[in-house]
């Protein structure tokens, strides 16, 4: 099942500016689904049409097989389903504490005091937070912050999670951090949709790939299958992961025999020198 898809969704800005074009997207349910493209590619703009932030020029956005309602209930309804994290968690925090902001989406559910506490204290112990409740979310770091705003998201226990460019912003340890929480949630059956263009992390964590460039969706595949794709990577203005990147240099300048799909991790590309030495 296909927990949110879009079909042929084009979108225009009051200004005029046309930043989706005909967009085919989807998310099958339990996976993570990554979408790779530059800055001002449609990324931000496309996720916010899963919950009805913004409502297509034209086409049709669907969760769960349902198509997306508009009115208010409709709306509520979906944004208990589908979450949200802004790439800015400067965005999206708020509160003067960190319990407040994490309590704040469960309250606005009308949950009993006793639940929404039961589920700041479980979201903040999932992204590594607890015993942080009562600092201010100003003064946390940026990996910190970023990692309140999904335990804010965790705590309306949502079925699917989009994530804006999650590790933006992050050294690569934070970076890591953020997207071990990720893969974990992931692993316990939550959906996750991500954007970035970190390309190194994608092949680690996402089973789906989709390159959007000038509001068009250019490529979509497994991580292996896009990544085979050389010419439209770079076309997007992107570029291959860094050993995938390396095992071309060494088949192109030095002849060595490491034929398309290029390993895209240190394990795969290990096993891959590994049986060039065998053969």
């Amino acid at each position: 099942m296909n927990v949110i898809e879009t079909r042929e969704i084009t979108y225009q800005y009051p200004d005029g500016t046309l930043a989706l074009k005909n967009v085919n997207f989807r998310a099958s349910k339990g996976m993570m689904v990554a979408l790779l493209g530059p800055n001002g590619a449609g990324k931000s703009t496309l996720f916010l049409h899963f919950n009805g932030i913004l409502r297509p020029t034209s086409g049709e956005v669907r969760v769960e097989d349902r198509p997306l309602g508009y009115k208010k209930e409709d709306l509520m309804k979906v944004r208990q389903k589908v979450g949200i994290v802004f790439q800015n968690p400067d965005d999206q925090l708020f509160a003067p504490t960190v319990m407040e902001d994490v309590a704040f989406g469960p309250l606005n559910m009308g949950l009993d005091l006793e639940e929404v506490e039961k589920r700041v204290k479980d979201a903040l112990g999932k992204v590594g937070m607890a015993g942080y409740e009562k600092k201010p979310p100003h003064h946390l770091s940026g990996g910190q912050k970023k990692r309140v705003a999904i335990a804010g998201i965790l705590a309306m226990q949502p079925e699917i999670m989009v994530l804006d460019e999650p590790t933006s912003g992050l050294d690569p340890k934070g970076a890591s951090q953020i997207l071990r929480i990720l893969y974990q949630l992931n692993q316990e059956g939550m959906s996750i949709v991500i954007s970035t263009h970190d390309v190194d992390l994608v092949p680690l964590y996402a089973s789906q790939v989709y390159i959007i460039n000038e509001g068009s969706i250019i490529k979509e595949g497994t991580p292996h299958e896009v990544f085979s794709d050389v010419k439209t990577i770079r076309s997007a203005n992107l570029r291959l992961p860094r050993i995938a990147h390396l095992m071309e240099i060494l088949e192109k300048e030095d002849s060595l025999p490491f034929d398309k799909p290029y390993p895209l991790t240190i394990g795969e590309a290990r096993r891959k020198i590994l049986e060039s030495f065998k053969d």
